[in-house]
């Protein structure tokens, strides 16, 4: 791995090649770095280059970084794109500018309750357990329509789109045709689709936000 400045370059260099074989625009697709476990001394140097959208995947991290470097540069956009527990509703919705873990009912009414009490409205992306993966967080592919409904309709959610994360080791194509397809039925234009792996096909396959981490900064330290 290069510096992180050059694999920026690199990650968008590859985005835009795979949007010119998709037939797509480069410009309609949203590079998400994510920052998780990196300090700010990492990541201030990517925002130098001209980075502005970045995703987090813990609350309490984010909250101890994010606000300074907010603060230091304007037009910065923050992904919350880690599960988010009710009792941390309130701080990830004065937080975060894009919530991509919406996964359950109750969670979805805590967020509309503490957006109507603060008048805040972070976008909110859906994630669909595409491999039906009992470990793993998500509404199942059969009940994507109705939750769909409820976040939207009935809770008035600003709901922008859908998020899934392919099984380990399956292909990950037909889990992202999935998604798209959801989107399709479901009149929604966002999907954040596509990781460090594999974003190049999640770009070939409709992803609207890719969540690039290590490509750019480097291998994460092992716990």
């Amino acid at each position: 791995m290069g510096s992180a400045i050059d694999n920026l370059k690199t990650v968008h260099e590859e985005i835009a090649a795979a949007a010119q074989d998709a037939g797509r625009d480069a410009d309609d697709i949203t590079l998400v770095a994510v920052s998780k476990t990196f300090g700010a001394e990492h990541i201030q140097p990517v925002i130098d280059a001209g980075q502005r959208v970045f995703g987090e995947n813990r609350v309490q991290e984010a909250a101890g970084k994010w606000p300074a470097l907010k603060q230091a540069t304007d037009g910065l956009s923050l992904h919350l794109i880690g599960p988010l527990q009710t009792n941390k509703v309130k701080q990830a919705v004065a937080l975060f500018d894009v919530i991509q873990t919406v996964d359950r009912p109750k969670l979805a009414r805590a967020l509309a309750g503490e957006m109507e009490k603060t008048g805040l409205s972070p976008s909110c992306f859906i994630q669909v357990n595409t491999g039906e993966e009992p470990q793993k967080a998500g509404v199942m592919p059969g009940d994507v329509d109705g939750f769909v409904a409820e976040c939207r309709d009935r809770l008035q959610l600003p709901v922008a789109g859908l998020m899934c994360i392919p099984p380990i080791g399956e292909d990950p194509s037909p889990h992202f045709a999935l998604l798209a397809k959801f989107a399709h039925r479901n009149g929604l234009s966002g999907l954040s689709m596509g990781m460090s792996a594999d974003y190049r096909t999640a770009v070939l396959l409709g992803a609207t936000h890719v969540r690039v981490g290590s490509a750019i900064f480097g291998a994460r330290d092992k716990p």
